[in-house]
């Protein structure tokens, strides 16, 4: 699926929940669900899905669990922690899980991030070259 030039259709805010739950989304939808695991801030992104994922165990165990509230509440936040850990510790998978649901091949989000980081790369090292000519030039000038 080809690069367009506007940006991609996002879902509303029930889809984007079940997303976030492991469903899948619309096909007209699949540009989106590449640009959400392979954007600057996919990482976070990750994290907030991991979070609506894990608030349907916290909420039941604070809600459901018959102890006392301290307890109830030092459970779900070891079940959060133990859960973002293994959230984090799978999250290149996941993703890519995502990215294949929506009808890209295996390995297409991992391209495009490694793609998206060696162009952050030139642009930084260009900028930097700017700025040192910059810097000559400075120097020049005052001699």
């Amino acid at each position: 699926m080809g690069t367009t030039s506007r940006p991609p259709e996002r879902p509303g805010v029930l889809r984007w929940v079940g997303y976030a739950l492991g469903g899948g989304l619309p096909a007209r939808y699949a540009s989106w669900v590449l640009h959400d695991t392979t954007t600057r801030t996919w990482g976070l992104r990750h994290v907030a899905r991991a979070l609506v994922q894990m608030s349907v165990p916290v909420v039941l165990v604070v809600a459901l669990v018959p102890a006392p509230a301290w307890i109830r509440l030092m459970t779900a936040l070891g079940g959060l922690l133990l859960g973002l850990v293994f959230s984090l510790a799978y999250m290149a998978e996941t993703t890519e899980n995502r990215v294949k649901k929506a009808g890209y091949p295996p390995g297409t989000a991992t391209a495009a991030r490694e793609q998206a980081a060696r162009v952050r790369e030139r642009q930084e090292a260009e900028r930097r070259r700017a700025a040192a000519a910059r810097r000559a030039a400075r120097q020049r000038a005052r001699r």
